[in-house]
């Protein structure tokens, strides 16, 4: 881990604590969990963008869609 400085407002840091407190955490742990889950948060909603980004293409381009009526058969190479 690498350590960070970082500056919040007053009331941030109150609630943070209380969460903390009442999640049996410490601050720090706190912290990196919310922070995860946003990281995380953003990651699908990059993905989520791209996926609807390509999902025009992906209707009306036959070559991408080529191979969907084998699906469900089994593959033997």
């Amino acid at each position: 881990m690498e350590r960070v400085q970082i500056l919040l407002d007053p009331e941030q840091k109150r609630i943070l604590n209380k969460i903390a407190k009442q999640e049996k955490r410490n601050f720090s742990e706190l912290v990196r969990k919310m922070l995860d889950e946003q990281i995380e948060m953003h990651q699908k909603s990059t993905l989520a963008a791209a996926a609807q980004a390509l999902l025009v293409d992906y209707k009306t381009d036959k070559e991408l869609t080529a191979f969907t009526a084998l699906d469900g058969d089994d593959f033997h190479a």
